[in-house]
């Protein structure tokens, strides 16, 4: 993976057309769309990723949260495995092709995932954020633990805005994830041009 990359995850709460059509305006800004759909089936997730590939975003821009079997079928980037997923070397293993990425929350899982062979790994959450109510951030300390002692892609995620990127920049994050930082904006392409200044993309 490229320094700096922007990753759009889908909120689970927008119909997929919604997201869809979304994805398709940003797409030129977006470096990996992922699909985070938890309450839809494989038919469903199929349709999902045929919908994005019939509206221009590239199946090497796609990766699916979990359900290997489908980002299998349809040949897409690769899978984002959770706590409660497969683990990733054993994904590894049946499919040595796909890339693997593992959703890690410290520096233990951050070296698990590098054990398994992950390709990268997905950190936070970061920053205070809603969808994390409650919780209380992991701040940049520890990612920047991470991303100085394992030899591991580290994506950020969590309450990551334009204004806040560069402290990630600085831990050495390799890019950011956000959802309802684009997604839910009133103009998401101004969102997301925003967002990829922010990371050195565009001036």
């Amino acid at each position: 993976m490229n320094a700096q990359e922007l990753h759009i995850i889908s909120t689970g709460k927008q119909p997929i057309e919604k997201f869809v059509e979304i994805a398709s305006n940003i797409q030129e800004h977006v470096d990996f769309f992922y699909l985070r759909e938890k309450n839809m089936n494989a038919s469903e997730l199929y349709r999902a990723v045929t919908l994005l590939h019939n509206n221009k975003i590239p199946l090497s821009k796609i990766i699916i949260n979990d359900r290997v079997d489908v980002a299998w079928a349809h040949n897409v980037f690769g899978v984002q495995l959770a706590f409660h997923s497969l683990d990733a070397g054993v994904v590894k293993r049946a499919f040595p092709g796909m890339s693997v990425g593992c959703s890690i929350h410290s520096m233990d899982e951050a070296k698990a995932a590098f054990r398994y062979g992950a390709n990268y790994a997905i950190y936070g959450h970061v920053f205070e954020t809603d969808s994390k109510r409650g919780l209380p951030p992991k701040g940049v300390e520890e990612l920047h633990a991470i991303t100085k002692n394992v030899n591991l892609p580290i994506i950020a995620i969590g309450g990551i805005t334009p204004s806040n990127c560069q402290i990630v920049r600085d831990a050495g994050a390799q890019g950011i994830a956000v959802m309802s930082g684009v997604l839910e904006a009133e103009n998401p392409v101004r969102a997301v041009k925003e967002y990829s200044k922010s990371l050195g993309k565009e001036t």
